[in-house]
């Protein structure tokens, strides 16, 4: 592990609440030397401190110690510093200049200043106070270090400090070890905090719990839960958030019979089951699929927050049980915008976009600001809509108007709403403003372009991307490439990248890239090549693969390969009226009339109806759907009455 020295230190970290649990729990009051002063902490001044509630209380304390002369003593001042500094009706400010005016202040008041910065996100502050207490050579406890790490927002800051600690030898202090492990775990360098944790000359539970949450934030459940079983046999008790990390790790690994255990485990223990706890299980049963024993330990929950409401309405939504979802939303006595993002993203990822489109709205109407996948669901579902005019305001009142940056996934979600909702020049637009762009944003728009018949454009990206060395084409790019060749007839460039996805990329060819090749091949005429191709494929063909042979014949007139493919699609889904559709269209393109009496009358036979058509419209943000021949909308009669005036104008505009 490379250390850096001290003076590189330029940035800090985000204060971190768990582990602040365990380290401020070892901050003492400060120590004082006898000979130096013989004031009582009696002293019903000094006693007044600690029931103050305000900054004018707080003021008014300050004159009787500057009457007394108390405030020309570290153990009076020190009182105030930390009711200023720490306080939630405090001033940091006042607390600063009363900290200036100090001619000699002590490490507790150097630590309690910079633990005051942190507390309030101040963290650049906290983490310049400690570089002074280095250059002023104070003398440094425990806690300094403990707190100039919090203050650390880059590795290269945290690693300069790592040098301070083995310079001036505090490296075998446990509460400054314990600090180091949990720095390097939240930042993903769990190979320096497994070094860290392992070169220590004592371990507590704060040392075991650290590791284990630096795994199971870093998406290392498999890690966590080996240095759990190690713990456990060390002798070593777990705690609270020790088990709340142990839970997010079966919760990743989505182990359903380990999380039991560890459930059972936890009852064994009689830990005190906080909310938190609780959450933490209730989490690990949703992500396990198990709703029914999450839904139960709910309803016998005591107590309730915004969290254990949101656990369950998204384990709902996301299995596709948006009515029980819907419920629990109704339900809840309080709602956060993530409360709201849950049941939008229920909405949007089960494909129902107008659902989804019309919670946005009320979320909106509720004054509260979207967060970012909040935005991307909603974009979503703009896309699956052909919801266009709220994806551009979107765009304009996000983006230009609030003048926000978009990140990565952001404008990939603007991209596929654009290129969905047909503006495939304003999806290339964003496409060439993001600087730093991933796999998804090339993949979106090399299938926006194919989606759009831009089969060269599409073909051209593909070689752009391949041509920076830094992406490696996946599933979806070949999907897009095969698409673009189909649509573009470009069978020779399809044969090519088909063969190559595997022997060049690695990319072992699914059911999806099977059927953009029987659809090229299928576009061209060349159908007995497609049908052999279906035959040789590795896996069980689908409904897009028949469905693509299906139109092929459509398109080309070929009866006999279109039974084929009609029997295999109804043992596939018999209610399908498309496929009936499709056969008869095939019948009645080569007039055998006996044929299309035949699919009508085996229609019937089945009770299969076909799938009327259905539009959707939003006028004034309400969503209107119409199907074919229907008048159940309240203002049916006026829409049908504008649709006749149309009708009658366009033909008196042909015959003229």
């Amino acid at each position: 592990m490379k250390l850096r020295p001290f003076h590189d230190i330029q940035h800090i970290y985000p204060f971190n609440a768990s582990f602040k649990i365990h380290l401020f729990s070892s901050l003492s009051k400060p120590t004082w030397n006898s000979s130096q002063t013989n004031l009582s902490i009696t002293n019903p001044t000094l006693l007044a401190v600690e029931s103050c509630n305000s900054m004018a209380q707080l003021r008014q304390i300050q004159a009787q110690y500057t009457r007394t002369g108390l405030l020309f003593h570290v153990f009076p001042v020190s009182r105030i510093l930390t009711f200023c500094a720490l306080s939630d009706t405090g001033d940091l400010k006042y607390a600063h200049r009363l900290f200036n005016q100090f001619s000699n202040p002590n490490v507790y008041m150097w630590n309690i200043m910079i633990r005051g910065y942190l507390k309030s996100h101040l963290n650049v502050k906290g983490l310049s106070l400690f570089r002074l207490m280095v250059r002023k050579c104070v003398e440094m406890d425990r806690r300094s270090f403990v707190f100039g790490l919090k203050a650390c927002e880059c590795l290269r800051a945290g690693e300069s400090l790592h040098s301070l600690v083995w310079k001036v030898g505090f490296d075998c202090d446990l509460v400054v070890q314990n600090g180091l492990v949990h720095f390097y775990g939240e930042r993903g360098q769990l190979c320096c905090a497994r070094k860290v944790f392992d070169e220590s000359c004592e371990r507590d539970v704060f040392s075991w719990t650290s590791l284990i949450n630096g795994y199971a934030k870093q998406g290392m459940p498999d890690e966590a839960l080996r240095v759990f079983e190690l713990m456990e046999a060390s002798g070593v008790q777990p705690n609270e958030i020790t088990m709340i990390a142990v839970f997010s790790a079966c919760s990743h690994k989505q182990d359903l019979e380990l999380g039991k255990f560890i459930h059972d485990h936890v009852k064994r223990m009689n830990l005190n089951t906080s909310l938190n706890l609780m959450n933490s299980i209730l989490d690990m049963y949703v992500k396990c699929g198990s709703l029914v024993t999450a839904r139960e330990m709910f309803d016998n929950m005591r107590t309730k927050d915004v969290f254990s409401w949101t656990s369950m309405i998204n384990g709902y939504a996301k299995n596709n049980e948006l009515v029980s979802a819907k419920k629990l939303f109704d339900e809840m006595p309080e709602r956060n915008i993530v409360s709201w993002n849950a049941m939008i993203a229920g909405y949007s990822q089960n494909n129902k976009p107008k659902e989804a489109l019309e919670l946005f709205l009320d979320m909106e109407n509720e004054g509260l600001v979207p967060i970012e996948s909040t935005l991307v669901c909603v974009l979503s579902a703009c896309g699956q809509s052909g919801c266009l005019d709220l994806g551009q305001w979107m765009y304009f009142y996000y983006i230009k108007q609030n003048r926000i940056q978009p990140t990565v996934t952001l404008g990939n979600a603007f991209i596929d709403m654009y290129a969905k909702c047909g503006k495939i020049d304003a999806a290339e637009e964003i496409f060439n403003e993001i600087h730093d762009k991933d796999l998804v944003s090339w993949n979106s728009m090399i299938v926006g372009f194919a989606s759009h018949g831009h089969a060269i454009k599409a073909l051209s990206l593909f070689k752009d991307m391949i041509g920076t060395g830094l992406y490696k084409p996946d599933e979806v790019t070949f999907i897009g490439v095969l698409s673009a060749c189909s649509h573009g007839g470009l069978l020779t460039q399809g044969r090519s990248y088909f063969k190559e996805m595997e022997t060049r990329f690695g990319v072992k060819p699914r059911v999806e890239h099977y059927a953009c090749m029987i659809d090229l091949l299928g576009r061209i005429g060349v159908l007995d090549e497609a049908y052999e191709l279906i035959k040789e494929m590795p896996m069980e063909a689908d409904k897009v693969v028949w469905g693509a042979l299906l139109n092929a014949c459509r398109m080309h007139g070929d009866v006999d390969l279109g039974k084929i493919a009609t029997e295999k699609l109804l043992k596939l889904d018999p209610n399908d009226s498309g496929v009936y559709v499709l056969m008869e269209s095939l019948c009645a393109s080569r007039c055998k009339w006996d044929e299309v009496k035949k699919i009508r009358s085996v229609m019937r036979g089945n009770g299969v109806k076909k799938t009327p058509g259905c539009s959707c419209v939003q006028v004034e943000g309400v969503f209107h759907e119409f199907l074919s021949a229907d008048k159940t909308h309240p203002k049916s009669e006026n829409v049908y009455q504008v649709l006749s005036e149309i009708t009658s104008l366009s033909r008196l505009d042909w015959n003229n």
